[in-house]
């Protein structure tokens, strides 16, 4: 019987071996979880959000977790912040996006049969319930695209099972339209949540232009977040209503461009709605 230290031993050799070669990788350990090596941002997602367009390195003290951490640096790697991380390891993970690699996870035998039927052949690795097809090339991951098929490139990680068979092949159209969906609908309140018009049935502001500016304004401050999505979010809509909610010069179509800016950021339409509700219950609306 293998003593499980030489294992842990084994996974740090092989990630310095990858790292070599440069797949940037990281320590998983047992479940397949990356290592919460980051107490700034604990177990949440590092380097980037999933509304935001290009990821970035992280931010936080190095190293962080989860594929933001993956590095091809071997001092990191053989750093004293990640022994204990080694010491517990059950496996190694690498950043297929910081690569150049798209792997196309299936999950059971279906989804096999479905690539071999659809997808050009490439790299192919086995895994304990299905196969990776590897790509040459980076994309957008996504996860279920279809029954047991998800998508990891950027922003992902997935396990090493091993170098694999057969070259590389470059990342196909087939692939890439898996993640692209229908145009999204925006959701916005209905008439009921917009405020009623002031008593005297005239608006205060002097001009249109003055609330189109206002909407204008609120429509960048919200597409320019680049962190604290809902805060910024709730933010903006108190302020549109704090200065134009009690006047009833608000259509719906204001309030859609609005929730059309905030769903573009990765919000749900039931997060803007309750936003909505929110600042119009503060400002007693």
């Amino acid at each position: 019987m293998t003593h499980p230290a030489l294992i842990r031993r084994d996974h740090l050799s092989t990630a310095l071996r990858l790292a070599a070669d440069g797949l940037p990788v990281l320590p998983l350990r047992k479940g397949k979880v990356p290592f919460a090596n980051c107490p700034a941002c604990l177990y949440s997602a590092c380097g980037g959000r999933p509304h935001m367009k290009t990821p970035g390195p992280c931010a936080c003290p190095a190293p962080c977790h989860g594929w933001a951490a993956a590095t091809t640096d071997p001092w990191v790697l053989n750093s004293r912040q990640w022994a204990a991380a080694w010491r517990e390891a059950a496996g190694v993970a690498y950043h297929p996006g910081g690569a150049g690699l798209t792997v196309v996870d299936l999950d059971h035998a279906d989804a096999v049969a479905w690539a071999r039927a659809t997808l050009p052949a490439t790299r192919t690795v086995t895994t304990t319930r299905g196969q990776h097809w590897i790509y040459q090339g980076v994309m957008t991951s996504a996860n279920g695209v279809r029954d047991g098929v998800d998508i990891k490139s950027t922003m992902a990680y997935a396990r090493w099972r091993g170098p694999g068979t057969d070259p590389l092949t470059a990342l196909p159209e087939a692939v890439r339209s898996l993640i692209v969906k229908a145009p999204t609908v925006y959701q916005a309140p209905g008439i009921d949540a917009l405020p009623a018009r002031a008593a005297a049935g005239t608006c205060p502001h002097r001009t249109p232009a003055f609330l189109e500016r206002g909407i204008t304004m609120a429509v960048q401050r919200i597409s320019g977040a680049s962190s604290g999505i809902h805060a910024a979010v709730y933010a903006t809509f108190l302020a549109v209503l704090s200065t134009h909610g009690r006047c009833g010069c608000l259509t719906e179509d204001h309030i859609a461009r609005l929730f059309a800016a905030a769903q573009a950021k990765g919000e749900s339409a039931r997060h803007c709605a309750d936003a909505w509700t929110n600042a119009l219950t503060r400002l007693g609306l």
